[in-house]
């Protein structure tokens, strides 16, 4: 129902419109008694074989909501609902900013695909405290954290440092956010040296506490072999973790989309379908290089449970959905669930 009569309904407007009308639409649907209990009997899976232990916490299965669906921490408790073992909220920047300019998110229809430009739009870190104070407990819940776009470079690591210490008594792991396309200084960002600084910052504050939180590292699926070599030893050195591969991509190479088109949106980070392949040569590259030697968690144009498996087949340990959940609906982590019992 939802590919043939919902879908083409919501792909009749905006995407960043029918995106809010959604999220309206979910939070209306849940505070009627019985639904919740509904979207559970539906979407989910309970199942102790699903359960993976990881970074000291327990997945109650290893399908993942990405950053950038719930970036302000409103729908999470709801989200919950359509069986999700974790979801990671954000990016959430220290204060609040708009973002580029609209529009800023296109659907490449041919390619399964979108194309975004949104620039870190979030109502900043403490209306995000706000809504994670009204946590239920039902998901284990991910803060992916950045920095504002005004950021002077001298103090990136000042707003990623700010981020972490406010969120850290409300989210179970951290994601920095540092491949993004659509924030400025870019190079700084993915810079080796700066890598390292910035996470050894971030560990000092970690350790400052008594309950210290898992801290990845979120990165491009435009990598190439010299700098997924990079990112190996950044991991060694640092002893970070884990690592999220990937991010959205600038690549538009194999698109069905026409050059008219895809000159018409402009710049932005690509995702869904037309990344899997990319995705998965790095998960690959890092879990063979490496020798396994740290967690991966797999996101990038799994649209099918086929396309998940193939991602813990190249090394994930645990996987994320994003554009797929909006092309192929909410009973997507349950397929991939299913399949991954199946293959138990």
């Amino acid at each position: 129902m939802y590919k043939s009569v919902i879908r083409p309904f919501f792909f009749l407007f905006d995407p960043e419109k029918i995106h809010h009308f959604t999220f309206s639409l979910i939070k209306i649907l849940s505070k009627i008694p019985g639904i919740p209990f509904i979207f559970r009997s539906l979407f989910t899976i309970s199942d102790k074989k699903l359960e993976r232990q990881l970074f000291g916490l327990t997945f109650k299965n290893p399908v993942g909501l990405a950053a950038g669906f719930d970036k302000n921490a409103v729908l999470y408790n709801e989200l919950a609902n359509f069986g999700f073992g974790f979801i990671e909220i954000g990016t959430v920047t220290p204060k609040a900013q708009a973002g580029n300019p609209k529009k800023r998110i296109f659907r490449l229809k041919a390619d399964n695909g979108l194309i975004n430009r949104m620039g870190f739009n979030n109502n900043g870190i403490e209306a995000a405290i706000e809504k994670l104070k009204q946590n239920k407990g039902h998901v284990l819940i991910g803060g992916n954290i950045g920095k504002n776009t005004t950021t002077m470079p001298a103090d990136y690591t000042k707003d990623y440092v700010a981020c972490f210490e406010a969120l850290h008594p409300y989210v179970d792991y951290f994601v920095l956010n540092v491949s993004c396309p659509n924030v400025g200084s870019h190079a700084k960002l993915t810079d080796k040296d700066y890598l390292i600084a910035l996470i050894t910052t971030i560990q000092k504050a970690n350790a400052t506490h008594t309950n210290q939180k898992p801290v990845l590292l979120k990165i491009a699926p435009d990598l190439n072999p010299v700098q997924l070599d990079e990112i190996i030893e950044i991991v060694a050195e640092t002893k970070i973790d884990g690592i999220i591969a990937s991010n959205t991509s600038t690549i538009r190479e194999g698109l069905k989309a026409s050059s008219q088109q895809l000159e018409a949106i402009g710049n932005g980070g690509l995702s869904g379908k037309p990344i899997k392949d990319r995705s998965t040569a790095v998960i690959k590259y890092l879990a063979d290089k490496s020798n396994k030697a740290f967690p991966i968690i797999g996101v990038g144009g799994i649209h099918t449970a086929e396309d998940a498996l193939e991602k813990l087949e190249a090394g994930a340990d645990l996987v994320q959905i994003y554009t797929g959940f909006i092309y192929e609906g909410p009973s997507l982590a349950k397929k991939i669930n299913k399949a991954i019992l199946g293959r138990n």
